[in-house]
């Protein structure tokens, strides 16, 4: 059975390992997003981290904490060390479907806990079945996957949202949650992408912004939570486009149409700290 983990150290040395890890990352990565350098101490933060492999930071490391692919490189963990909050609990977990959520990482909530991220919803309408369908298949097998997926989230996610979204806010009841959504995978103003036609990349990025769309409206119905965009911030930073943020088909294959470490901390990490 895979343990949580807690993670934490004097914040002496957490505030120094920011300012390091942020002249590091705006060096080596060419960031032009908001300067973790200067993110405000969490004081008196209680911060859990739930969801899917967006949030566990699948695809932005060569090595993994745990059988979870949680990341030292993910959005949860980076915010950890540049903010220090007074406690953090890192639950989410790769492949994770709404039902894993309310099963398995909703444990750490309580009265006390103050902030809570998660990413939740692209496994539950097969988001992963729907990507290998558009890459090794025809342009109608995508039409035809990505529709399935869209009729799915339209009529079945909405319900296991809401409850996931319910168990959160009776286990935390003082608690801001940020619901993250998902990247839009290509950039559309690129003529030519290689393996992959216009077609499927078209219908690709719309299906992305049908399940954005989706948990942004049940986010809206609940009291405390505040959803949180981040498919603009990867304008610039898609696949095909020159330096992306993503991974195209890759190996290990779970790695493939996840943020690399740079969409991680330029993309996902200022969104929540937009948000928090």
């Amino acid at each position: 059975m895979r343990k949580s983990r807690t993670f934490g150290m004097p914040r002496t040395r957490v505030r120094a390992l920011a300012a390091v890890l942020a002249a590091l990352t705006t060096t080596a990565l060419g960031l032009t997003t908001t300067d973790p350098a200067h993110a405000a101490p969490a004081t008196g933060v209680h911060y859990v981290a739930l969801g899917d492999s967006y949030s566990a930071g699948g695809g932005s490391s060569t090595t993994y904490l745990n059988d979870c692919n949680q990341s030292v490189n993910s959005y949860p963990y980076l915010y950890n060390q540049l903010t220090a909050p007074a406690s953090f609990d890192f639950q989410a977990c790769g492949a994770a479907k709404t039902t894993d959520v309310l099963d398995k990482q909703l444990a750490p909530l309580g009265d006390t806990t103050t902030l809570v991220s998660m990413t939740i919803g692209g496994n539950d309408i097969g988001l992963g079945t729907v990507m290998a369908t558009c890459l090794f298949g025809s342009d109608s097998a995508c039409l035809d996957a990505i529709a399935t997926a869209e009729t799915t989230a339209h009529a079945e996610l909405p319900g296991k949202l809401d409850a996931v979204y319910d168990a959160i806010r009776t286990r935390a009841p003082q608690a801001r949650v940020v619901i993250l959504g998902y990247p839009r995978f290509y950039d559309l103003d690129v003529p030519a992408c290689p393996g992959i036609s216009a077609t499927k990349r078209t219908a690709l990025n719309k299906g992305a912004d049908v399940l954005n769309s989706v948990i942004r409206d049940e986010v809206a119905q609940h009291s405390g939570f505040v959803y949180e965009d981040v498919a603009d911030r990867f304008t610039g930073h898609q696949l095909c486009d020159g330096t992306p943020w993503l991974h195209a088909l890759n190996w290990p294959i779970g790695q493939s149409f996840h943020p690399n470490a740079a969409g991680q901390s330029g993309a996902y990490l200022p969104a929540l700290q937009n948000a928090a």
